[in-house]
């Protein structure tokens, strides 16, 4: 058997598949080595002369079978299982505070409540995780005498 290492790179160049898929049928071998170009070898990969292999994946069986009990069973979710605290299994918790105490810092220098400044660092902290809700920067801002008691 002829070596046909150019016909298979050809082929592999124009299904874009890798050199390791490309097969070529022992009967068909001589007909292969004869061909050079491009269109020969498309015609030969039309023919079934030369095949490419299907990819070999990673089988996801197992994490569609744990991601249904997990989901839908509410299986594996006990106590043993669990990592932090309860609000740190929920990210919606967090998002959802962070947005809020944003959108009121936010409100406050764009009212001329408090100055820039005073917004970045209360921003930071609220980052930083600092404030446990709303009403705890707004009891902070209070205490800092930076807003009345009356404000939003």
């Amino acid at each position: 058997m002829s070596n046909l290492k150019v016909q298979k790179r050809i082929a592999a160049s124009i299904t874009g598949a890798g050199t390791s898929r490309v097969k070529i049928l022992p009967d068909f071998a001589d007909e292969v080595a004869e061909s050079l170009t491009r269109s020969d070898i498309k015609s030969l990969i039309k023919d079934g002369k030369i095949i490419i292999e299907r990819k070999k994946g990673i089988s996801s069986g197992r994490k569609k079978l744990r991601s249904y009990k997990k989901h839908k069973k509410s299986e594996g979710k006990g106590y043993g299982s669990r990592k932090g605290r309860k609000g740190a299994r929920r990210e919606d918790e967090w998002v959802n505070k962070i947005r809020k105490i944003r959108r009121y810092l936010k409100w406050l220098r764009d009212n001329g409540i408090i100055d820039s400044h005073t917004y970045r660092k209360y921003y930071m902290k609220a980052k930083g995780g600092v404030f446990r809700s709303l009403a705890d920067v707004r009891t902070t801002l209070k205490q800092q005498g930076l807003i009345k008691g009356d404000s939003q």
